[in-house]
C-alpha cells in the first residue's frame, strides 16, 4: 500500500510547492490538493465536519495553478485533486487543464473529482444541485472524449460539443486515473459508470463497500482513502481490504504545524511497516 497527504493549499500557509518538494523528500508518494472557487457568506448549508466551517476553505489557491506548482517542485510525487468540483467547471477548459498538468508532470496527476456539498456554492455556478450528479457524469464522460479523440464530439443532457480539437492530450493513456469522491449510497454506481477508482474519505463502512465494488466491478477499479486517521491498526485494516493508497490530511499553516502532523503520520506508516 501506497501513502500520500492532502492539503488545502491556501495563500497564508506552506506554499503549495515547497509542501510537495518536503513531502516528496520524506518518502511520501502522493500529495492531493483539496478545492472551493469561494464560499458564499450565506453559509445556508451545514458543515459536514460539524461547527463553523474552516477558513481554510475560501483561503485556497486556484487549483491547478497549486497543482502546477507543485508538479513543478517535484520529480517523484504523484500530485492529484482530493478534489476537483467538476459541477462548478467547464469541461473544456477542465480537461485542458487536466491534460496540461498531467503532460507537465510527466505523467503524475490523478483525477479526483466529486459533485461538492455546499448547495450555494454550486448554484453560483450555474449548478441545479437536484441534477449535480447527472451533470459530474455528463462532464467527465466529455472530458474523456477530448482526452482520447484527436477530433472530439460529445452530446449528453448537459454537455454537448461538435468536433473540437484540444491538446496537448494527457500523458497517462488512456487518461489520468478519474477518482470519484464521496460516500453515498450511489457512489459505487458512479465509480463503475465512469471511474478509474473510488476515492472516499476514511469511514468504518469503506472495507465493507470495497468488497462491494470488487464483487460488482467487471474491470480493475483502485481505491485510495482520504482523511486516514495516523493509526497503524486503520492502516492494516485498509490494506487488507485492498486499498491503493492511504492519504493523511495536514493542516494549513506554517511549517512548524504541518510538521507535528506529519510525523505523526509517519509513525504510524513507520509502525505498520515495520521500518
Amino acid at each position: 500500500m501506497e501513502f500520500g497527504v492532502g492539503y488545502f493549499p491556501t495563500h497564508d500557509a506552506v506554499r503549495p510547492g515547497e509542501l510537495a518538494r518536503r513531502v516528496e523528500e520524506r518518502g511520501q508518494d502522493a500529495l492531493f490538493f483539496a478545492e472551493h472557487t469561494h464560499i458564499p457568506a450565506s453559509r445556508e448549508t451545514p458543515y459536514a465536519g460539524g461547527g463553523e466551517l474552516p477558513r481554510k476553505y475560501w483561503h485556497t489557491y486556484d487549483l491547478f495553478v497549486a497543482l502546477t506548482a507543485a508538479a513543478e517542485a517535484t520529480s517523484r510525487l504523484r500530485v492529484g485533486s482530493g478534489i476537483c468540483l467538476v459541477t462548478e467547471r467547464d469541461p473544456i477548459i477542465t480537461a485542458k487543464e487536466v491534460a496540461s498538468v498531467d503532460h507537465l508532470s510527466g505523467g503524475r496527476f490523478e483525477f479526483g473529482v466529486g459533485a461538492g456539498w455546499n448547495r450555494e456554492e454550486m448554484a453560483n455556478h450555474g449548478t441545479d444541485p437536484r441534477t449535480r450528479m447527472r451533470l459530474m457524469a455528463d462532464r467527465v464522460r466529455a472530458m474523456q472524449a477530448i482526452w482520447t479523440q484527436d477530433e472530439a464530439t460529445f452530446s449528453s443532457e448537459f454537455v454537448t460539443f461538435e468536433r473540437i480539437w484540444s491538446w496537448p492530450k494527457p500523458a497517462q493513456k488512456p487518461w489520468p486515473p478519474v477518482l470519484v469522491g464521496g460516500h453515498g449510497p450511489t457512489v459505487l454506481d458512479r465509480v463503475l459508470a465512469y471511474g478509474d477508482g473510488w476515492f472516499p474519505n476514511y469511514g468504518r463502512s469503506v472495507p465493507g463497500r470495497i468488497a462491494e465494488l470488487r464483487a460488482r466491478a467487471d474491470r480493475p477499479l483502485q481505491v485510495q482513502v482520504l482523511s486516514t486517521p495516523s493509526d497503524p491498526r486503520v492502516l492494516e485494516q485498509l490494506a487488507e481490504a485492498g486499498v491503493h493508497r492511504a492519504s493523511a490530511w495536514l493542516p494549513s499553516g506554517p511549517w512548524s504545524a504541518i510538521e507535528a502532523d506529519l510525523e505523526k503520520w509517519e509513525r504510524a506508516i513507520a509502525e505498520f511497516t515495520g521500518r
